[in-house]
């Protein structure tokens, strides 16, 4: 079976546990790794961390996993 791959990207540390926490509750999806990287211009950005909530699955159940994470990390 096809897997997909979901990636979102967050400010700070707390938020990137919360989104993969609520990815994995919402959908039947696989949370893959939670990446950081530090921007060129991390003196200047108000929260200089940039994290990335990787997850695999279904089509469907990335689609909807995606959706939630954003809206909970929008919040």
């Amino acid at each position: 079976m096809a897997q997909a791959l979901g990636m979102i990207e967050v400010y700070g540390y707390t938020t990137s546990i919360v989104v993969a926490d609520l990815v994995a509750k919402t959908a039947d999806v696989k949370v893959v790794a939670i990446d950081k990287n530090k921007p060129a211009n991390a003196d200047k950005v108000e929260v200089p961390l940039v994290m990335v909530v990787k997850f695999m699955g279904s089509a469907g159940a990335v689609q909807s996993a995606l959706d939630a994470g954003v809206a909970e990390a929008q919040r």
